[in-house]
């Protein structure tokens, strides 16, 4: 959006007015995150995270790219070369524990980033391609960490390629074919290992490619803000730095100081243990699961037991475990009610809070367990709700809910209302 009031780019030094001529990379850094960029005055916490996401990417590329200088792709000395990075390169174990841990961290502030989108209705019009490109980013990121996670070649590592590449299995026709293109041949093996380094390491770039897409799309409508109210003056505004530059550089500090603590203290706190035992083709483990941060989608592709109609059960839950995710695609289009944000929206807040975010915490507590009668009951109901809210729900919410009165402006919403005279 551009902002008549905000400060323009004029570069007084001769060589940086010679720059600006020739290659005005400084104007586009001032107007994407200096002065020239006029934010919204009320912006809490929760808006530190699109720029933790985007530095716990760096983090990954710049510790995947010193692994890779010393990993091998090959099914017969991987978890070798592994442990070859662990005992031998200098500082390798400290890359090794950056980069699994980071993987979580990364996830952990997506996933704040998604639910306070979710909450504050950032997916909403003018923003819907920001909200677009973000789902896009967040289904490369799930694809770059199921490939990252075979890499090791431990136990986990090769039964999850196993199961995971099977669910193409399910699909009628074309999955075998699809299975056997992805592995190279018919067992997760040296060809399988190989495409899936490959994919691993130009995967990031790519994300990084859509990332700079996500924030363009962003700047094009100016950021929202926890009212949902749209900048109406100067008022409304301050410039991103120095305010939101140093209130993100704090959030920064937070977030390394946790992710120091994790590498640390506890670098495998959030690993499988199975996965430090070579992969062995003749051994199943006792409980296959996948990484922390895909058990709620993994719980709902377990939720189906039964077949319906002559649809095979497994096909039900590939087909619902994508359906979860590409539901988010829907959202702008779902959620129709003419109020952005949750804290405006009393019945759409109880429903948030006490529906879809506990709905998704027993998700991800019954992916991670075993799949007994009564945690497959439970992933199935919480399965229906997580449906049910995107559709059905929500629709309705946004018909029948009466939201509550709205600042006049972003300024109100922070100084409170002028006095009468």
């Amino acid at each position: 959006m551009s902002f008549p009031w905000a400060n323009h780019y004029e570069p007084q030094h001769p060589f940086m007015r010679y720059m600006d001529e020739k290659l005005p990379l400084p104007r586009f850094i001032y107007n994407a995150i200096g002065g020239g960029y006029p934010v919204p005055r009320n912006l809490n916490y929760f808006w530190n995270f699109g720029v933790l996401s985007g530095a716990a990417l760096m983090l990954q590329i710049i510790t995947g790219i010193v692994l890779a200088m010393h990993f091998a792709a090959n099914s017969g000395v991987a978890f070798d070369s592994v442990e070859h990075i662990m005992r031998d390169v200098n500082s390798g174990w400290l890359m090794r524990y950056a980069h699994a841990n980071g993987a979580s961290m990364f996830f952990i502030v997506v996933y704040v980033h998604i639910f306070r989108g979710l909450f504050y209705g950032s997916y909403k019009p003018p923003r819907e391609v920001v909200w677009l490109l973000g789902i896009v980013i967040f289904l490369l990121m799930m694809a770059t960490a199921f490939m990252g996670y075979v890499l090791p070649w431990g136990q986990m590592s090769f039964w999850g390629a196993k199961v995971i590449t099977g669910l193409f299995g399910a699909i009628p026709v074309v999955g075998e074919p699809i299975q056997t293109w992805l592995l190279g041949g018919f067992s997760p093996d040296n060809a399988a290992l190989n495409r899936f380094f490959s994919l691993h390491y130009l995967l990031p770039f790519v994300i990084l490619g859509v990332v700079i897409l996500h924030v363009w799309a962003l700047h094009i409508p100016g950021s929202s803000n926890p009212t949902g109210v749209p900048v109406k003056s100067e008022e409304d505004t301050v410039p991103f730095h120095p305010y939101y530059t140093a209130k993100d550089g704090f959030g920064l500090g937070v977030f390394l100081i946790v992710f120091a603590t994790l590498v640390f203290f506890a670098p495998n706190f959030l690993g499988e243990p199975d996965n430090y035992i070579k992969a062995n083709p003749m051994s199943t483990p006792a409980n296959i699961v996948p990484e922390w941060y895909f058990w709620p989608f993994y719980a709902i592709l377990r939720a189906f037991t039964f077949d319906f109609f002559f649809v095979p059960a497994k096909l039900l839950g590939v087909l619902a475990m994508f359906a979860s995710i590409l539901l988010l695609l829907f959202l702008p289009w779902i959620d129709t009610s003419p109020v952005r944000s949750g804290s405006y929206r009393p019945l759409f807040k109880k429903f948030f809070w006490f529906g879809l975010v506990p709905c998704i915490i027993v998700l991800g507590y019954c992916g991670g367990s075993h799949a007994t009668n009564g945690v497959v009951l439970v992933s199935q109901l919480a399965s229906v709700y997580y449906f049910a809210h995107f559709l059905i729900i929500l629709p309705i919410v946004s018909r029948i809910e009466k939201t509550l009165p709205l600042p006049n402006s972003i300024t109100e919403s922070v100084l409170g209302a002028p006095a009468v005279a």
